[in-house]
């Protein structure tokens, strides 16, 4: 064999490496559907316009086309990440936060955008799921703050409701967040199509980069 043909043949053998190791999996996002009457649904636009960000800033690769899943169905083990907002009541049945339970202690991720009026409802039901642990307040230098984008003052506000500070909450389980929990933020509207709010491009810039940060700290943060 010639000295070409061994060069030629070496390019070769690296080129197949590389497609056979190169990363091709796809993620895919999903809204979560609950029980209890709050509008589940609200923010249509958000998490596509959230994936479509992560894609173009995170160099991610997660499928743009975001899911809808029942909080009671076998399929929420499908998503790493699962989104949920609404203005009002939440209801969690018994097997129904089991299912949450044993979802998020199995690596999937909770992300709850209060869009007003959420607040006292989700609470109690996040009991539900894990009776031992309670909302902690992340503190300003906590890493999720801290990924490509820095918030050194913690969560953006994005809509004014009651004048009160935009809060961060966690839970935490054996070290690890499992659930990311923005009230008062209102960022799931900071997502949505400018049309929809009118919002200005500087607050939803703000809200789409931390929205980024979230996901980059669950994939490549804990």
């Amino acid at each position: 064999m010639t000295k070409k043909n061994n060069i030629l043949l070496f390019i070769g053998i690296v080129v197949l490496i590389f497609f056979a190791f190169k990363p091709t999996k796809s993620y895919e996002f999903a809204v979560l559907k609950y029980n209890g009457g709050g509008d589940w649904y609200a923010n249509p636009s958000a998490v596509p316009n959230l994936v479509k960000f992560c894609n173009s800033n995170l160099n991610t690769s997660i499928n743009e086309t975001v899911k809808e899943v029942d909080v009671s169905s076998i399929e929420l083990f499908n998503y790493p990440f699962v989104h949920m907002t609404g203005h009002g009541n939440v209801v969690f049945n018994t097997q129904e936060a089991q299912n949450l339970r044993k979802y998020l202690l199995a690596g999937g991720f909770l992300h709850i955008s209060d869009n007003y009026g959420m607040d006292k409802f989700i609470r109690t039901e996040l009991k539900k799921v894990f009776p031992e642990l309670e909302l902690i307040e992340l503190p300003f230098n906590h890493e999720i703050y801290h990924q490509k984008y820095d918030f050194e003052n913690g969560l953006p506000k994005i809509h004014e409701h009651d004048s009160q500070a935009p809060q961060g909450f966690g839970l935490e389980y054996e070290g690890r967040i499992i659930c990311f929990y923005d009230f008062e933020s209102d960022l799931g509207d900071g997502w949505e199509d400018e049309a929809v709010h009118n919002d200005s491009k500087e607050a939803r810039t703000k809200a789409l980069q931390m929205g980024a940060n979230i996901v980059q700290y669950i994939f490549m943060g804990q």
